[in-house]
């Protein structure tokens, strides 16, 4: 029989869990934010509790989710395949659709060869571990995502974090390392809260200047920026200078997954050694013909790019001129920052009820005292959706005291 709370021991291991009680704290305020169960969607618009909601945090930036063509595929292969391929890559899991997307992604991203994983996740997590050892050393930027963080800290590789985007910091750190060591350096494409643009030029010169390697995590990249959509080494022309690439299908992609890209050698390393493709069961087919046709629509369809570039400047402009901070964000992800944990809940709360729904990002995921609102933009947006969301945080950030009717931000003067 288990013990009951007030028996437990000092030493007991779920202590920790029964002393959490924030989420309770705040959920009795009517302040939180998170696992806020959606009831319906058509991609831009949600249904919550009801309601009819503008989706403003959504990475869903193509707006194919819910398109009737990728649809059809996913439910054309089930009728062929099944629902799932009860098995790993290595084993019986591979079927020839993947191989299919993993050709197709390594030709649409100029490179050798191509690994499909089961997860974005997973796809840094397992290729980091796999790729770096011991005797290696990474170089891995401080905001980077947590999957990369946890890559590295499994690879037992020595890890080197420098400041975010600081390319003086990080040469100062290659040059004081182990010449002999393989050296790999890792960052995301677009960082993922400030969405910022990774400085590849800068990347690229110090990956050749200290014989390293470079890796670039694209997945709030590739069907984002770039010529065609291929990412941040392709907004710079220098996808053949980055050695590896990844991407993932849970955004502009519309799925669930993730993928590789690189020299051949080297993904066929990462196939036969990373636990995380081995020992995981395979993506399962609807999956993997919604990616096909997502692909297929993004090369076709350029002008979803083309709004959504569009859509990303307006909203910053607007914003900005409303007296927001949104820091330097260069893509459809723009931050605007609040201050406290609590201002933040009840800013996202009173969004809410305007009819706006975005993502409230606090401590330790952003430092203390810049918790932010987070939202992404889809190329289905239209101009009244993206009117609707402005007004919404014009009424709120001036009832909230972040702005005032003037355009000017009230937090500077605090």
């Amino acid at each position: 029989m288990a013990n009951s709370k007030s028996d437990l021991k000092t030493n007991d291991i779920f202590n920790k869990a029964y002393d959490f009680t924030k989420a309770d704290e705040i959920k009795s305020e009517g302040l939180y934010p998170y696992f806020k169960p959606l009831q319906a969607t058509d991609g831009t618009i949600v249904k919550i509790d009801g309601k009819d909601v503008i989706m403003a945090g959504s990475n869903n930036y193509l707006g194919l989710t819910n398109d009737p063509r990728v649809i059809e595929a996913a439910r054309d292969v089930i009728k062929v395949y099944g629902t799932g391929c009860t098995g790993s890559r290595y084993l019986n899991g591979t079927l020839d659709l993947h191989l299919e997307l993993e050709e197709k992604l390594a030709d649409f991203m100029r490179k050798d060869s191509c690994v499909l994983f089961s997860t974005g996740y997973q796809t840094n997590e397992g290729s980091i571990q796999t790729i770096a050892g011991r005797k290696d050393i990474i170089f891995s930027d401080k905001d980077n995502h947590a999957c990369i963080v946890t890559g590295t800290l499994v690879s037992n590789a020595k890890t080197m974090r420098y400041r975010h985007n600081d390319m003086e910091q990080l040469e100062k750190l290659l040059n004081r390392a182990d010449e002999q060591a393989g050296k790999l350096i890792v960052s995301d494409g677009v960082f993922s809260m400030s969405g910022t643009i990774a400085k590849v030029p800068e990347l690229v010169e110090l990956k050749e200047k200290f014989g390293a390697r470079l890796y670039l995590d694209d997945a709030h990249a590739i069907g984002v920026i770039g010529e065609g959509g291929r990412g941040s080494a392709s907004t710079f022309g220098m996808m053949d200078d980055v050695d590896l690439i990844s991407g993932t299908f849970s955004k502009s992609f519309a799925s669930l997954g993730g993928f590789l890209v690189g020299d051949k050698e080297v993904i066929e390393y990462i196939r036969h050694n990373s636990p995380a493709h081995i020992f995981s069961a395979s993506m399962p087919p609807a999956n993997v013909a919604t990616v096909l046709k997502a692909l297929e629509i993004l090369k076709e369809e350029t002008w979803r790019l083309d709004r959504l570039r569009e859509i990303s400047d307006y909203m910053r402009k607007e914003l900005r001129a409303m007296g927001f901070n949104v820091w330097s964000s260069e893509t459809p992800i723009i931050p605007i920052v609040i201050g406290e944990m609590e201002e933040c809940f009840r800013f996202w709360r009173e969004l809410l009820e305007s009819g706006v729904y975005v993502n409230a990002v606090v401590p330790p995921a952003v430092p203390r005292g810049m918790s932010l609102l987070r939202t992404s933009y889809m190329a289905t947006h239209t101009d009244e959706h993206l009117d609707r969301i402005l007004d919404a945080f014009r009424k709120v950030g001036i009832s909230q005291g972040i702005i005032d009717r003037n355009g000017q931000s009230l937090l500077e003067s605090q």
